[in-house]
């Protein structure tokens, strides 16, 4: 939903994988359930993945009482800095009511759904979809071995997991006192863009079906402050794109609002305009000579537009043309618009482009426009 297990979508190779929190949580289930039914907990304990693969986990927490058997694994996130790397992911397993299926819980450290618009109805767990499929996969498996009630409930904790949530977009998404169980392959890719994509697309889920027909989207936090004070924006309205501005306008082709913010800054409002929809330094650099050809179609001199060809960053391009009184934050977010409306396509939705300084300070915008 909104933590950072990045899963494979190519990552960054020669870097090591590691296992989501729903991994860890599947293996913890799958433990705390053997030992509940036979007396034993197994000690590495092996999991099927959806892939098919079948990793093994050591546990480092087991406890067990009158009805009840608790398991812990250890997140390893390979070499991805993850928020959730090294937190202590626990499972309760207990018999449920006659009938009842199986049962999940959110203990400590795992939040609870509050808003619509997420894979999950409100007042469920945050413990995503293939998750839950994971465990009862597993248990199913268990039960082949060792037998025991199919009728189970099932409590995934995350040790200090509501302090690890102040570092994601949880609270944003409605999904409040922890963190959410996630993952869709089991496997952490080091830093691959999967999660961060799911998270723009859950954003403005949430948004819809709380009933906002305006969403910003913004590469940074100076940007999202900034249009969120222009606007007067909820936070729920606010939607943290990073690079993936190309990710984000297909999701809203798909899943439209009525109006459409993206906020960014001067060098990647550039990058837009020249037509790149990843806007991350590795995929483009600001073309400095095509910024001089849009200072002289402005009327700029030749000095300036030398100046501009030899300026060591956008910025300072920026502050050479805003010196001369050239327009060119105007030009740049006109030419942004018409990158990010030729991928939206005519759908009807009201777009605007607004570039800030380093400070929030407003550069340009296009104003609302239909697409």
């Amino acid at each position: 939903m909104a933590d950072s297990d990045k899963e494979a979508d190519g990552g960054t190779p020669h870097l090591r994988r590691g296992w989501t929190t729903g991994s860890c949580a599947t293996a913890a289930t799958r433990a705390a359930f053997e030992r509940l039914v036979s007396g034993d907990f197994p000690d590495p304990v092996a999991v099927t993945l959806p892939g098919g693969q079948t990793p093994s986990f050591a546990l480092a927490v087991t406890a067990a009482g009158d009805g009840w058997a608790r398991a812990g694994v250890v997140k390893d996130a390979g070499d991805d800095p993850d928020v959730t790397h090294g937190a202590l992911i626990l499972a309760t397993v207990r018999p449920a009511t006659p009938g009842a299926g199986l049962v999940f819980r959110a203990g400590p450290g795992v939040g609870t759904v509050t808003r619509p618009g997420l894979p999950l109805a409100v007042g469920e767990p945050a413990i995503n979809p293939v998750p839950r499929a994971m465990i009862a996969r597993t248990l199913d498996e268990a039960r082949a071995i060792v037998g025991g009630p199919e009728d189970v409930e099932v409590e995934i904790s995350v040790e200090n997991g509501e302090k690890l949530a102040e570092r994601t977009l949880n609270g944003r998404l409605g999904i409040m006192g922890g963190l959410s169980i996630l993952g869709t392959t089991g496997i952490v890719v080091p830093f691959s863009c999967a999660a961060w994509i799911a998270s723009i697309q859950r954003g403005i889920d949430v948004a819809r079906a709380s009933g906002f027909a305006h969403v910003a989207a913004s590469t940074g936090n100076t940007s999202e402050q900034a249009v969120k004070k222009l606007h007067d924006l909820d936070d729920v309205q606010l939607i943290d794109m990073g690079d993936f501005v190309g990710g984000t306008l297909k999701y809203l082709r798909k899943a439209p609002v009525a109006r459409v913010t993206l906020a960014l800054g001067f060098a990647k409002g550039v990058k837009l305009g020249q037509g790149l929809l990843d806007l991350h330094s590795k995929r483009g650099s600001v073309d400095l000579a095509a910024l001089s050809s849009i200072v002289a179609d402005l009327g700029g001199s030749d000095e300036l537009i030398r100046a501009v060809v030899d300026a060591n960053t956008a910025l300072e391009a920026l502050t050479h043309c805003r010196a001369a009184g050239i327009p060119i934050a105007d030009a740049v977010a006109e030419r942004g618009f018409s990158t990010a409306a030729a991928l939206i396509g005519s759908c009807g939705m009201m777009l605007e482009v607004a570039l800030f300084d380093r400070n929030g300070g407003l550069l340009a915008s296009t104003g609302f426009r239909q697409v």
